[in-house]
């Protein structure tokens, strides 16, 4: 049996492969593969929407219009121009979402 002495101790990029290593490498260039992070944060303004990615042209979302608020209101967003929750007004935008 061979022993082998390190002088140092490798680092989790040093010893990561596979997926691991690819997430790693993807968010030292900034990208989240995985939507690991949190979103951005939007007003909700016509100006400022939400965006909702999405790789099909619509998407069901569902907003709680108020912070302390257990009802979700539930509603289609489509592909195209920013629409509004039909109980608070926020406004959504659906973004074509790339791998």
């Amino acid at each position: 049996m061979i022993l082998v002495s390190w002088d140092w101790i490798p680092t989790d990029e040093e010893q990561a492969t596979g997926i691991e290593k690819m997430i790693m490498q993807a968010m030292k260039t900034g990208k989240d593969p995985f939507n690991m992070l949190k979103p951005k944060e939007y007003a909700g303004t016509k100006d400022d929407p939400h965006i909702v990615p999405s790789v099909t042209n619509k998407r069901l979302v569902g907003c709680v219009c108020e912070e302390d608020n257990t009802a979700v209101i539930w509603f289609w967003l489509h592909e195209g121009d920013a629409q509004r929750c039909p109980s608070c007004g926020a406004h959504y935008q659906l973004v074509p979402h790339h791998h």
